[in-house]
């Protein structure tokens, strides 16, 4: 068995650069958009230019003792179980902004594409692109998170995903950088590529179109105005409960609805009153009451309707 204060100390002698923060039994209920979870058994949140080569050495020395390690975005689409998480939780979210292309010495800008660091928040890559007059992410406005998440959930909204406009994307696998150019084939309704590989999403470049900045600042508004009307800010949340299958012919929260199972509660989690597809932490829910509503609308939909739904949603551990 590992001992994670000793592993930290043989570590931290080696000669790797670091800046950042490090927590033993760090609440996880502070690190996602559900607000729910127990302690992480040690936190590591590498920040700015340290990140790659502290981020490898981590991983492979775990690797090595045999701890495991979850690799953490900006939470949005995870439930963290109450009882914690074992080993290491590796904290992308300080590794944020523009990125510098791996292909050339020069800043990631140009006419038509940029790169982002995987710990970048979706809005921060929504507004930077804007205020350059680049369309392309607009769909992402007002979804929490961060680029590497997004990016390994294929995320989704208004008719639009993340295949639709990544470019190139360099990841670390085993001790190496790589740069990948996958195809669009290679995804699917909330899937990626990434998913099937041992990977950890380092950064990824966008292809965009130039337009008016005024054109982009409007559809992005007209995002955000309908998250906040739809009620994604009023509790905390993960979004989308369940995926939309294709073959019912409507979307789940429709479905949840006519079944009347709106404002359906077990403890402090709750669907919500406006939307079939969105469970609410209301009042100090843990995650554990998050799952039990999550099992008991997947057997209400299945015995009324003989639909079997998909979770979008990520319970960890």
């Amino acid at each position: 068995m590992y001992n994670l204060t000793e592993f930290l100390e043989n570590f931290n002698s080696r000669p790797v650069f670091f800046q950042g923060s490090i927590n033993f039994n760090e609440p996880m209920d502070n690190h996602t958009t559900f607000k729910t979870g127990g302690p992480a058994g040690l936190w590591i949140r590498p920040e700015g230019e340290c990140f790659p080569d502290y981020t490898a050495m981590l991983l492979d020395s775990a690797r090595q003792e045999g701890i495991p390690v979850f690799i953490l975005g900006g939470g949005a689409n995870i439930v963290m179980p109450d009882k914690g998480i074992r080993g290491i939780v590796l904290d992308t979210t300080g590794y944020g902004g523009l990125h510098t292309s791996p292909l050339s010495d020069h800043p990631a800008f140009s006419e038509s594409e940029l790169w982002f660091r995987a710990g970048t928040s979706i809005d921060y890559a929504v507004d930077y692109a804007a205020d350059h007059g680049l369309s392309g992410l607009e769909f992402l406005a007002g979804m929490p998170g961060t680029i590497g998440g997004a990016l390994w959930m294929n995320a989704r909204c208004y008719d639009k995903e993340m295949a639709d406009v990544v470019r190139e994307v360099q990841i670390l696998e085993g001790n190496k950088l790589l740069c990948v150019r996958p195809n669009k084939e290679e995804f699917d309704y909330k899937i990626s590529p990434f998913q099937k590989r041992d990977c950890l999403i380092m950064a990824a470049s966008f292809s965009l179109q130039e337009k008016d900045t005024v054109f982009i600042r409007n559809e992005i508004k007209e995002h955000r105005d309908d998250r906040e009307s739809k009620g994604h800010y009023r509790y905390p949340s993960a979004g989308s409960v369940f995926k939309n299958s294709r073959a019912i012919g409507k979307p789940t929260g429709k479905i949840i609805d006519e079944l009347g199972l709106r404002g359906l509660s077990v403890g402090g989690a709750q669907v919500a009153p406006w939307h079939g597809n969105i469970i609410i932490n209301k009042c100090n829910a843990s995650s554990a009451e998050i799952l039990s509503l999550v099992e008991l609308l997947e057997e209400r939909v299945k015995s009324e309707l003989g639909v079997e739904l998909t979770r979008e949603i990520i319970f960890v551990g």
